[in-house]
């Protein structure tokens, strides 16, 4: 059987602000990143011919 959800933790004060941060300005990425992350998942989604999603 499977365990439980967790409550997921609420962030304060300064951890607070920082994730807003961060989450407002992502860090860029290069176009050769970009590429590579596309082409990582075009693998993996012509590996996954059969999964149920």
């Amino acid at each position: 059987m499977a365990r439980p959800i967790r409550e997921t933790p609420i962030l304060f004060g300064d951890e607070a602000r920082r994730f807003e941060m961060q989450m407002l300005n992502p860090r860029p990425i290069s176009a050769e990143q970009k590429a590579q992350m596309m082409s990582d998942y075009e693998f993996l989604r012509a590996r996954c011919v059969n999964c149920a999603f």
